[in-house]
């Protein structure tokens, strides 16, 4: 009996010398008395050395201090704060044009307008005056800075706050409400045009 081999893991039909079939030969891997076969064979796949700017971003991080990270983030949050604190946007000039690309192509407000003065009215503790900019992003920023601060303090201090357990309907919701406030925001009727910023 004499067998074909095909691609591996298919079957071929075995054939006599005068043609007739007489089983199923496999190709591939195949058990031995010396247990099974490792499938890819060690080395077939050649180890992939890392480029000199992944090993030395490894090298960094291997070496940097637990709060090294934290503090980057924080100096990152202080640059944004910063920003809105310097740039003053509650004072732009009323025929400025818009530094949002959606508003001053169309017109119309984007999900995050409003959010920098926001942010300025936050800072100056006007919450009225934040929230009739960006109402949904003073809902989340208490949100927003407890799980920041619950990182922070894990990573460089080892702190244990309690977890907040937001789950992914949660997550879709409040998308979904964001989504719902981004286009009510937008509409042309009272009482919507009061979102208009």
């Amino acid at each position: 009996m004499t067998s074909v081999d095909g691609p591996a893991g298919t079957g071929r039909q075995a054939q006599d010398a005068d043609g007739s079939q007489v089983g199923t030969a496999v190709a591939g891997p195949q058990p031995s008395s010396e247990g099974p076969v490792a499938w890819p064979p060690p080395g077939a796949y050649p180890q992939v050395e890392p480029d000199r700017l992944t090993r030395f971003v490894l090298r960094v991080h291997e070496r940097a201090p637990r709060w090294a990270v934290p503090l980057a983030a924080l100096g990152c949050v202080g640059m944004g704060v910063a920003y809105a604190l310097v740039s003053d946007p509650t004072r732009s000039a009323p025929d400025a044009a818009p530094s949002c690309l959606l508003k001053l192509t169309t017109g119309l407000d984007c999900p995050g307008c409003g959010g920098t003065r926001a942010l300025w009215y936050v800072l100056h503790a006007d919450l009225p005056a934040a929230a009739r900019h960006h109402f949904v992003f003073v809902f989340a920023l208490p949100f927003l800075a407890y799980l920041f601060v619950a990182w922070a303090g894990k990573q460089a201090f080892g702190w244990r706050l309690p977890e907040l357990r937001i789950s992914s309907p949660m997550i879709g919701g409040f998308l979904a409400v964001w989504f719902a406030f981004s286009v009510a925001r937008n509409l042309p009727w009272a009482p919507f045009t009061s979102l208009y910023v």
